[in-house]
């Protein structure tokens, strides 16, 4: 919902640390792959219970995400790189609720699975529309420079980490942060069935 205001100002504040890893010729998949790693170590640290450390992950995971598109642009942008990138943030997304349902599996598993659940409506009209959309030469106006068709939501990037940052500040309130969480994108992905719908008709 925010991401089209907030991504502007993030690639801003990270342009110069851009600038000097593309002098270093560092890739932006290295980069890609480096930042999933340094994400999805936040799982065994929530496992056992080490929210500030997972935390510090998963915000470095967030940067790096956002220098790797910066990088991208900057060398030229390329189906692998969008690819890679888009798979691993998914993963790394759904590796949080599956942490914490590992971390206290009594109170916290049917949440996680109801969040997970969710997830799928979010993330397959996100991926099946960009499918379409190449088809059918759309562009988006709102994220032009993305390596595929980034279409918006209720629910998006910002929102999604704003929900992660406090299950980790506030770890014993994960199910009634799920649940919100959760219901978010049942209504997100309602919008966006109804927006393409409209788009296809």
């Amino acid at each position: 919902m925010i991401d089209s205001r907030v991504l502007p100002i993030v690639e801003f504040c990270l342009s110069p640390v851009a600038g000097y890893l593309t002098d270093l010729k560092v890739t932006a998949n290295s980069v890609t792959v480096v930042g999933f790693i340094i994400g999805i170590s936040s799982l065994p640290l929530i496992i056992l219970g080490f929210f500030k450390l997972a935390l510090l992950a998963i915000i470095l995971n967030r940067l790096l995400d956002g220098l790797d598109g910066i990088i991208a642009r900057r060398n030229g942008t390329s189906d692998k790189g969008a690819f890679l990138d888009i798979i691993l943030d998914f993963i790394f997304y759904a590796s949080i609720p599956l942490a914490f349902a590992l971390h206290n599996p009594s109170e916290n598993s049917l949440f996680a699975c109801i969040l997970l659940f969710t997830f799928f409506g979010t993330g397959s009209t996100f991926l099946a529309f960009s499918i379409i959309a190449e088809r059918r030469k759309i562009s988006s106006s709102i994220f032009p420079s993305k390596g595929f068709y980034y279409l918006s939501g209720l629910i998006e990037g910002t929102e999604t980490i704003i929900f992660i940052i406090l299950m980790c500040i506030f770890p014993s309130s994960f199910p009634i942060l799920a649940l919100i969480f959760g219901f978010l994108c049942l209504i997100s992905t309602g919008i966006r069935l109804k927006i393409v719908w409209d788009i296809l008709a």
